[in-house]
């Protein structure tokens, strides 16, 4: 076992140049999806090299059909210790609207909000070029102290997360063997609060589906027809009104297999935040939650499974009055799936349900729209317990297990190509403006984050 307290110290004394770094990379403009900027994701991805070839990766550019990826490895101390792959992206998102900014984007700044709290100001450096700097400058310290890093180390990061990564599943493909490792490392999350670290532990799935309802074979007088024809909106709003029973549960047919209660150790540990319906809703002018009921708002958001109806197209909806019957009406579902739900079976539920209430003289059309399962890690695997205790021991409230109710597509990647659970550990704020104008990463995420992977890495090398 290392001592980590002068890697610690090391981290303190290097915070200078280790935001000095930090400022060096965000300078370049590594905006992915703008194709005028393809020469500075290379320059992101080129910085990247020969940053972790000076701390002892072995580091190289890996070119694909779009921006580069960027691979690392280090042996760490001894051969048979874990092996982990960190991921991070080098890419960013644009600017616009420039004038709605304090400061040039990429010319970072320290910015001081009074009260002792300093942020780091400009495009990226909450996400993702502040965060995956916490860990290889974690890295570097170890380096400086001990020679070596604790466990063996792979690199993974790409310049394509911000539009799509459209290359990343042949990437993973072409190097599995490669890239495989006993887990992954994923920085692109939040603490819970500005002093209480978290590690999202699961991911709700998705699945898509749009809906189209087709009546008369033409728009009809709705005096001339109505009360004798079938409007495909009255269809449609019965099939959609009926996707809920009274207590708010879900009504397709099996759509709760695969999901379990969360156990009530984590619901408890939910509880203590203090996150109440009124404070939740209360940031969107609600209050009262419309879920199944008696649960929790985390809950509900993190770990229960949804059927949202998120637009509906029908008839005439331009300006003034219009009197007639739709020959076609729309609406685009989503259901975020938990535990192991499966996307399929979920479609094919949601279908039949259509289908067993359109009436025999219409149709009705679906066009998926994606499907993916739920990512559910284990609250209790050796991994988390040991990252949990690890952070704990930085921070000065106790580390919290967290779920989220977006997905993270890479942490589906690595499980279903490579085998691998993840765990998601990062240090961004919800204040922290991403992908909006102003972006910031607060000084104190940046510095305690490096701390956290120092303990981290020292804590995962445990028997």
């Amino acid at each position: 076992m290392t001592d980590i307290s002068p890697v610690l110290s090391a981290v303190d004394d290097n915070l200078k140049a280790s935001l000095e770094r930090l400022f060096e990379l965000v300078r370049v403009k590594s905006i992915s999806t703008d194709p005028a900027y393809k020469a500075e994701c290379r320059k992101a991805a080129e910085w990247l090299v020969r940053d972790l070839n000076g701390i002892g990766f072995d580091a190289s550019i890996r070119d694909t059909e779009g921006h580069p990826m960027v691979v690392a490895h280090h042996d760490g101390a001894t051969p048979d210790a874990p092996h982990v792959l960190f991921y991070g992206h080098y890419d960013v998102q644009p600017v616009d609207p420039i004038e709605l900014w304090d400061n040039e984007p990429f010319a970072p700044a320290l910015k001081d909000l009074g009260e002792g709290r300093q942020v780091i100001t400009g495009r990226g450096t909450s996400d993702d070029k502040g965060q995956l700097m916490t860990f290889v400058e974690a890295c570097r310290a170890y380096v400086q102290v001990h020679g070596a890093l604790p466990i063996r180390v792979t690199i993974l990061f790409e310049g394509e997360e911000e539009s799509g990564s459209p290359s990343l599943k042949p990437f993973l493909d072409a190097n599995a063997e490669e890239l495989k490792a006993d887990y992954a490392l994923v920085c692109d999350t939040s603490m819970w609060d500005r002093e209480t670290p978290a590690i999202a532990a699961a991911l709700r799935g998705l699945v898509g589906e749009e809906i189209v309802v087709t009546a008369a074979d033409r728009d009809l007088h709705s005096g001339l027809f109505g009360g004798a024809a079938a409007n495909p909106i009255h269809i449609l709003s019965a099939i959609l009104a009926g996707l809920h029973d009274e207590t708010g549960r879900v009504t397709l047919h099996g759509f709760y297999d695969g999901v379990e209660e969360t156990p009530t150790n984590i619901k408890a540990s939910w509880d203590s935040l203090g996150r109440t319906a009124e404070s939740f809703l209360g940031e969107v002018g609600l209050s009262i939650p419309s879920g199944e009921k008696g649960r929790s708002v985390l809950e509900l958001t993190w770990a229960r499974p949804t059927a949202e109806i998120n637009g509906i197209i029908g008839g005439y909806t331009g300006e003034g009055f219009k009197t007639v019957i739709a020959a076609k009406a729309s609406a685009k579902v989503s259901f975020r799936l938990v535990g192991k739900q499966d996307p399929a079976a979920i479609r094919e539920s949601f279908r039949a349900y259509v289908r067993s209430r359109i009436p025999a003289d219409c149709s009705v059309e679906f066009h998926e729209h994606g499907g993916s399962p739920a990512i559910q890690l284990s609250y209790d695997s050796p991994a988390l317990t040991k990252a949990k205790a690890a952070l704990s021991d930085e921070w000065a409230k106790p580390a919290v297990v967290i779920g989220m109710g977006g997905s993270i597509p890479i942490v589906g990647d690595f499980q279903k190509l490579l085998g691998m659970d993840s765990l998601m550990i990062g240090f961004g704020l919800t204040d922290d403006r991403i992908h909006s104008p102003n972006e910031k990463y607060d000084l104190q995420s940046f510095h305690k984050g490096i701390r956290s992977w120092v303990r981290i890495l020292s804590a995962l090398a445990q028997k």
